[in-house]
């Protein structure tokens, strides 16, 4: 791992890539600028990007997308062009896509060049870029792909006249093929950047940077990036929408360890069991949630499966016996047979594991899983929160690996490896390190989710999950005390402009409990709204800000508690719990009613019972207080946080309100007997909440949300089949 690289880890709070000022550590703080002071580094800075705080301050976001368009491909009347290498392919074919969509405003032409008689994966795009961008937008783009071919060992000489700038090389992963294709384009085009999508290899091995996209490529944002320092091609793919995440320099990245191993753990457990592969999975989806081996046949056995094992056949060259691939993952990438046969007897063949079974399975999948985090926190690998991430973006994981062994804590942990160890011996000697988990009371370990930063007058509080969860409340009761602890009384709640790219609700895993227990879901109900209810009741001025394309569901009903909501203009609102079906459970029953004009009341219920959203710039006034372009709103968030401009504070009626209508005008005929069932649950919860003083309307809302949780009808829509499916085992 170079110097540089560990920089941008940032897992402790060492410092920041890119010459960033470092990260000075100071009573559970560290501090990222000079007159900025951060619960733990934001993860923005290993981008070389700063911190949130400062986006706010400044009123625009750190960088501007023409500039980089300039840096990386130059100037409009000297424009070069992408290449993407193997853009036939599984990964090729999708960031052709996904690159060439964003590319084409800013006329950047984007090569596809592949062998001739390569499967037409490109073509294959054209239905999910049509539903996307529209006929007339998909054929814009694809206008703009170039398709050439090449033997391998010449370019075509069309190539020379398209100015190629950057080379996105997604070829098979065999390393001297690699290593001779970035000669050879170095060779014709001295000074080309280069970056390779490999799984496994790193950066040192390869000679050029890593920018390793996770599956499915077409929507997947996510890209696992190795190099020096920050780079003006990895602060593109930022400007642009994309989720890059520096990672250190070592073999396989964090996804693939997480995703191969859970794979590993499950066909161990086959061969030390006898268990089915269909049957690991659904296990394995209870436990964490992926599904490992049908997420293999879904991507391409063949192929999935080849990558795979050359991930874990170098990690174990390196690490030994904890990493190595069992004869049967060797068979299938040699064999390409699906683990999934189509003549399968899952439907005739399903029984049940006792208690001392699921505890058995539950240590040999958990165990390595813990075992390799271990590994990955020894070497650093990644900020925490992005490590944590990573899991959940990529690999499907319903919580990170980090929040599952935070809530373990570290001697639980401990006793599940060598437990697993017990079972299987020869891994006790590979790559563990218990040591690592000994600071799981640092801010970097207990803020996974939610960070604050203060300049000593304004706080700013970042969410860097786009659904609330109990991890979440948790984390952000800790920011806003560590906030008023250091006497910020001004504050913003945002998105991170990182990870948390939208806010889309309540995370409704978490609801999963509350489908056989009331008392879990007014733990819920009651919980999660006097968290809410301190951003209206704990700071002389809080600023709810939506800075993606939506926010709904839970995370609205806690933004709209700050005194102000502030919006992006293209920003859309609104309450989908109704088509679950669900009950608002923190307070968008009664809260936007008491702070919202009569006559907007009707849109209000509206929103809550078609579940329809509401552009921001049609809400103004009733249920946000400015919406603007991103500029203008962040200056608007900023001024009201300081006091220095914006509209007057909406107010809140604290007494019983009388007259709020019971239906409205224009409603769709509901979709079936789930919905007719929410919209009345919903209906009722309005009228009575609304109904009561606020101080008793949190408690009556709340119990009204957990008894629908705990219904018929919320167990025969849609959490309720989530839930049938991942726990029916």
């Amino acid at each position: 791992m170079s110097g540089a690289t560990k920089k941008g880890a940032g897992a402790e709070g060492r410092g920041t890539p890119g010459g960033a000022a470092a990260a000075v550590r100071g009573a559970g703080a560290t501090t990222v600028a000079a007159a900025a002071a951060t619960l733990r580094q934001p993860t923005l800075d290993t981008l070389g990007l700063g911190g949130v705080l400062g986006i706010f301050r400044r009123g625009a976001l750190p960088v501007d997308r023409d500039a980089l368009v300039e840096r990386v491909f130059g100037p409009k009347a000297d424009r070069g062009s992408l290449v993407i290498s193997g853009a036939s392919g599984i990964v090729g074919a999708g960031k052709t896509m996904q690159l060439g969509s964003r590319l084409e405003p800013f006329g950047v032409r984007v090569v596809a060049l592949d062998f001739p008689g390569a499967p037409d994966g490109i073509g294959r795009q054209w239905p999910g870029l049509a539903q996307a961008f529209g006929r007339e937008g998909a054929a814009r783009i694809m206008g703009n792909v170039v398709r050439l071919t090449y033997d391998g060992r010449r370019l075509p000489e069309e190539l020379k006249a398209l100015k190629p700038r950057f080379l996105l090389e997604a070829i098979p992963e065999v390393l001297e093929v690699k290593r001779a294709h970035y000669k050879l384009f170095r060779e014709t085009f001295p000074g080309i950047e280069i970056r390779s999508v490999t799984s496994g290899f790193p950066s040192k091995e390869l000679g050029v940077g890593i920018a390793h996209p996770a599956f499915p490529h077409e929507i997947n944002k996510v890209w696992e990036v190795v190099e020096a320092g920050p780079s003006a091609a990895t602060q593109l793919l930022w400007a642009l929408g994309l989720i890059p995440i520096p990672v250190s320099d070592d073999w396989s990245f964090v996804l693939d360890v997480l995703f191969c191993g859970v794979t590993l753990a499950g066909l161990r457990v086959h061969r030390a069991t006898n268990l089915p592969f269909w049957k690991a999975d659904k296990l394995i989806r209870r436990l964490l949630g992926p599904n490992p081996f049908r997420a293999h046949d879904a991507i391409g056995a063949k192929g999935a499966d080849f990558l795979t094992w050359s991930c874990l056949h170098h990690l174990s060259a390196r690490y030994g016996e904890l990493f190595t691939p069992t004869p049967e993952l060797i068979e299938r990438k040699d064999t390409g047979q699906p683990w999934y046969p189509p003549d399968h007897f899952r439907p005739l063949v399903d029984w049940s594991l006792t208690p001392a079974e699921h505890e058995e399975f539950r240590v040999r999948v958990m165990g390595p899983v813990f075992q390799m985090t271990s590994l990955m926190l020894h070497e650093r690998r990644a900020h925490l929160s992005h490590l944590n991430a990573i899991g959940e973006l990529c690999a499907q994981f319903r919580r990170g690996v980090l929040a599952v062994m935070r809530e373990l804590g570290p001697k639980a942990v401990r006793e599940t490896v060598e437990a697993y160890h017990r079972l299987h011996p020869a891994a006790a000697a590979s790559a563990w390190h218990p040591d690592a988990l000994e600071r799981m009371d640092a801010p970097e370990w207990q803020q996974l989710y939610v960070n604050a930063e203060h300049d000593g007058e304004v706080g700013v509080v970042t969410l860097s999950r786009e659904s609330w969860s109990w991890d979440v409340d948790r984390e952000m009761n800790r920011a806003l005390d560590w906030l008023l602890a250091a006497g910020i009384r001004r504050v913003i709640v945002s998105g991170d402009f990182h990870l948390s790219t939208q806010m889309v609700g309540a995370d409704t895993a978490d609801f999963f409990g509350a489908l056989e227990k009331l008392e879990a879901g007014l733990a819920i109900t009651n919980g999660w709204s006097r968290t809410a209810r301190r951003l209206w009741s704990d700071f002389e001025v809080s600023v709810g800000f939506v800075g993606g394309k939506r926010c709904m569901g839970g995370m609205l009903e806690t933004l709209m508690h700050c005194h102000f909501l502030v919006a992006v203009d293209d920003a859309r609102l609104g309450w989908p719990e109704v088509t679950l079906p669900v009950v608002p459970g923190m307070e968008g029953c009664h809260w936007p009613f008491r702070r919202a004009p009569r006559d907007a009341w009707p849109r209000l219920l509206h929103l809550l019972l078609s579940g329809v959203p509401v552009h921001a710039t049609e809400a103004v006034g009733w249920l946000v207080d400015s919406a603007a372009p991103m500029s203008d709103a962040l200056k608007a968030a900023w001024g009201l946080a300081t006091g220095a401009h914006g509209p007057p504070k909406r107010g809140l009626e604290s007494g019983a309100l009388a007259a709020v209508p019971a239906d409205v005008a224009g409603l769709a005929p509901a979709d079936g007997p789930g919905i007719e069932a929410g919209r009345a649950a919903i209906a009722l919860c309005v009228a009575q909440s609304c109904a009561v003083p606020v101080a008793d309307a949190l408690a009556l809302q709340a119990r009204l949300a957990a008894e629908f949780l705990n219904s018929k009808a919320c167990r025969d829509g849609r959490v309720g089949a989530e839930y049938a499916r991942t726990t029916a085992v």
